[in-house]
C-alpha cells in the first residue's frame, strides 16, 4: 500500500482571507487559551475559518487549516518561511540538529543524515525491529496484565539503542529513556505556558530539570560515541554511519553535531513510534471489526512465522491501521513557520515575521477531507476502494523539503511491531476514554492498562 495521499478532492481553487480569531489579553494574547488546551484551541480557531489571525504573546500569528495552504507552508519552507526560534527547553535537548537548523547549515546536515535512513539502511534495521519485538512477545502470556504505554516505550527504546547506537544493554536504554521522559514533559510544559515568553536567562524549576536531563543525555551519547571511536571496526548502526559521513567539502560532523543528530534520530525512532503503537492498541481494542481484519491479514500473509522487511509491502491492511492511527492521533501535532519578506499563502500576503501555524490534529479530523472523521476506519486508505484524500490533508510526518527523514523507519518499525504482537495476541485495553496530552509528542494522559489474550 502506498503511503502517499491522492489528488485534492476539489479541483476549484478556494479563495482565502484572514479572519480574526478569539480575542486575547494584553501582552499575553491568546497564550492562556492555547496553554490550557492547545488541541481544543486549534479546533476553536478552525471554527472561525481556514485562515485565522491570533496572537501568541506579543507575536502576530495566522492559523491555517486548508490542505492547499498547508501544502504551500510545507513546500515553501526555506524559500518563504523560516524555522521558528524554539524555546530553551527544546533547544537544550535537541541542540541544532537537522530538525532545527536553517539554510545552508540545514542542507549540509540533511545531506549527511539522510543516507543513514534510506530504504536500503532501513531494510538492515528491520531484523532488529522484529527480533526485539519477538523477545517481548516471548515474555507475555495469556491473562497477564500489562501497561501498554510502559511496554511499548521499553520496546522502542531497546530498538533505538540497538539500531542507532549499536549497543544492547538495558542500562543504555533505561538511562536515556528516563532522561528523555523528563525532557519531553518539560518541553511540553514550557511550550504551552508562560515559559514560552520568558527570556533564556530566567531560571525556573523546569529549566533546571531540563538541564539535568540534557546532561544525562549528553553523557550517554558521549560515552557511546567514544566507544565507537575507540573500537575502530565498521558497524552497521546509524551512529557509525554518521561518524563516517562526509559533506561535499570532505568535512565530517563535529562531536556536538553527532550528539544533536543522534538525539534527533532517537526521538524519531523511539518517542513517536511508541506513542503511535499505544494509540493503535487503544483503537484496536475499541473496534473488534478492525482487529479481526488485521488478524486475518496477519494469518494469511505470515502464517506461523515472524515478519521480515519483505513482508512490509504485503501487509497493506497493517499499514492502513498505522496510517489511520496517525490520522486520529498524530504524534507530531503541530507545525509552524515564520514568514520571510514576500511570503504568501493562498494568495494572501503574510507580513514578514508572522508566525504561521497548522495542526495535524484538526485538519486530519476535518469531515471535509475525511468522511466520518471520528471513525477508526483503515479501509479509507485502500487505493482502489478507499476515500479520495486531499494532498496535505494527512501530514503526520510533515512534508516538502523538511519532511521527516525517519518516515520510512517509523512506518516499517510500527508495522513490524504490530505484526509480531497482533499475530500472537489481542490486547483488551481497560474501559474508559484516554485523552491525548500534547507535549513534544501526543501522549496518553494516563497509564494504558490491558489484559493479554492469546490468539
Amino acid at each position: 500500500m502506498s503511503t502517499e495521499t491522492g489528488p485534492a478532492i476539489d479541483a476549484e481553487p478556494r479563495s482565502h482571507r484572514i479572519v480574526p480569531g478569539p480575542k486575547g489579553l494584553p501582552f499575553l494574547g491568546n497564550l492562556p487559551q492555547f496553554g490550557k488546551n492547545p488541541l481544543a484551541f486549534f479546533e476553536r480557531l478552525r471554527s472561525h475559518g481556514d485562515m485565522v489571525g491570533w496572537r501568541f504573546g506579543p507575536n502576530s500569528c495566522v492559523y491555517i487549516a486548508d490542505p492547499d495552504c498547508i501544502g504551500e507552508l510545507l513546500t515553501e519552507t526555506e524559500r518563504s518561511f523560516d524555522q521558528p526560534a524554539l524555546g530553551i527547553a527544546f533547544r537544550t535537548v535537541m541542540g541544532n540538529g537537522v530538525v532545527v537548523a536553517r539554510g545552508t547549515d540545514w542542507r549540509r546536515k540533511r545531506s549527511l543524515v539522510q543516507p543513514s535512513v534510506r530504504p536500503k539502511q532501513v531494510r538492515s534495521y528491520a531484523a532488529t525491529m522484529a527480533s526485539s519485538t519477538v523477545e517481548l512477545a516471548d515474555t507475555w502470556s495469556g491473562g497477564e496484565r500489562v501497561d501498554i504505554k510502559r511496554e511499548m516505550a521499553a520496546l522502542t527504546q531497546r530498538i533505538a539503542v540497538r539500531t542507532i547506537f549499536g549497543v544492547d544493554t538495558a542500562a543504555d536504554a533505561e538511562a536515556m529513556g528516563r532522561a528523555m521522559d523528563v525532557a519531553q514533559q518539560e518541553i511540553g510544559k514550557e511550550f504551552a505556558g508562560i515559559g514560552a515568553l520568558l527570556p533564556d536567562w530566567v531560571p525556573t524549576p523546569g529549566r533546571a530539570r531540563i538541564r539535568k536531563a540534557a546532561a544525562v543525555i549528553d553523557a550517554e551519547v558521549g560515552r557511546v560515541v567514544a566507544r565507537h571511536r575507540d573500537g575502530g571496526d565498521e558497524r552497521p548502526d546509524l551512529l557509525s554511519r554518521l561518524l563516517t559521513a562526509v559533506d561535499e567539502t570532505g568535512e565530517r560532523l563535529t562531536d556536538r553535531e553527532i550528539r544533536d543528530e543522534t538525539v534527533t534520530l532517537y526521538i524519531g525512532g523511539h518517542e513517536t513510534t511508541s506513542s503511535t503503537l499505544v494509540w493503535a492498541w487503544y483503537l484496536l481494542a475499541r473496534n473488534p471489526r478492525v482487529r479481526a481484519a488485521l488478524a486475518e491479514e496477519l494469518d494469511r500473509v505470515l502464517g506461523d512465522r515472524e515478519p521480515g522487511f519483505d513482508d512490509y509491502a504485503r501487509l497493506t491492511y497493517t499499514q492502513a491501521v498505522v496510517k489511520e492511527t496517525l490520522r486520529l492521533y498524530p504524534t507530531i501535532w503541530l507545525i509552524t513557520g515564520v514568514a520571510k519578506a514576500g511570503a504568501r499563502i493562498g494568495g494572501v500576503p503574510m507580513p514578514e515575521g508572522t508566525r504561521v501555524w497548522t495542526s495535524q490534529w484538526v485538519t486530519q479530523r476535518d469531515a471535509r477531507w475525511f468522511p466520518e472523521p471520528e471513525e477508526f476506519r483503515p479501509e479509507r486508505w485502500d487505493p482502489e476502494q478507499g476515500d479520495s484524500i486531499a494532498e496535505y490533508a494527512w501530514f503526520p510526518f510533515g512534508g516538502g523539503p523538511r519532511v521527516c527523514l525517519g518516515t520510512r523507519f517509523a512506518m516499517v518499525e510500527s508495522v513490524l511491531i504490530l505484526a509480531v504482537l497482533a499475530r500472537r495476541f489481542e490486547l483488551d485495553v481497560d474501559p474508559g476514554v484516554i485523552e491525548p496530552v500534547p507535549s513534544l509528542t501526543l501522549q496518553p494522559d494516563r497509564d494504558v492498562m490491558a489484559t493479554v489474550r492469546t490468539r
